[in-house]
């Protein structure tokens, strides 16, 4: 009996690296720089509309979420608004945001605030992360529903493979699609799960606590309903790479 304990408690140490016991002091650090994006409409019921997540870089006031994340336009005669929300629970600090940079082609987008600078991460350099590597993000998963708390996911990286997403006949592909066959570019692959609401969340190394990607979809099995009773347990984050080449062509110091 001895013998078996043992066998068993060496097995549990092998898949328990040092890195995940860093999480949890990684996750201090980098909380306070997650944050919530959505529309604020004054005379709406309720006024502020949770869409996704993001996360603050820079001198504070910037803020990098999806490009999907964002409304496709705000109604002027609501007086609508982009804005951030910092901290978690019912009452955060909400700040107005307007757009400064975006690429469609990457789903990425970066805000600018006009409130105090916030904690900001650190971004990761080019090189893409070894497969392999332990990986967490954190956001606000079914956050319209589940409200503004902070939820953390870990996993690792389980490929570097083309944006293009296989799809099971013919009758899926739109434009959209074919044109990015012909040129894709590399993800993160991941063998954790993302929800509705992650998209724009910060894909960060564990340790360092530095942005690798930026999560922004998932492998849907079969309908866009089922995602959440049926995940399919595979999500995709763009490289933090094209988020850096982004910034520099607009002059945003990072």
């Amino acid at each position: 009996m001895l013998k078996r304990f043992c066998c068993l408690f060496l097995t549990v140490m092998l898949v328990s690296p040092p890195a995940l016991a860093n999480l949890a002091e990684t996750l201090k650090k980098i909380k306070p720089s997650v944050v919530g994006i959505g529309v604020f409409t004054p005379t709406g019921r309720p006024q502020n509309d949770l869409r996704g997540t993001g996360f603050v870089i820079g001198n504070g006031q910037y803020v990098v979420t999806n490009f999907h994340v964002l409304p496709a336009e705000l109604d002027k005669s609501l007086k609508q608004s982009i804005v951030v929300f910092s901290g978690s629970g019912k009452n955060p600090q909400t700040l107005r945001a307007k757009v400064v940079a975006r690429s469609e082609y990457y789903d990425l987008a970066v805000l600018k605030t006009d409130g105090p600078a916030l904690p900001a991460m650190t971004l990761a350099g080019e090189r893409y992360q070894s497969e392999g590597s332990y990986v967490a993000f954190t956001g606000f998963p079914i956050g319209a529903v589940l409200g503004l708390y902070p939820v953390t996911h870990r996993g690792i990286i389980a490929s570097i493979t083309p944006s293009v997403v296989p799809v099971v006949d013919a009758g899926q592909l739109n434009v959209k699609m074919l044109k990015r066959m012909r040129d894709p570019y590399l993800v993160y692959q991941l063998d954790a799960t993302a929800y509705p609401g992650n998209s724009g969340s910060a894909l960060y190394d564990i340790e360092s606590g530095e942005v690798i990607g930026i999560i922004n979809k998932v492998f849907v099995q079969q309908t866009k309903e089922a995602v959440i009773s049926n995940p399919s347990g595979i999500t995709y984050a763009i490289p933090v790479r094209h988020l850096r080449d982004l910034l520099a062509r607009h002059n945003i110091a990072f």
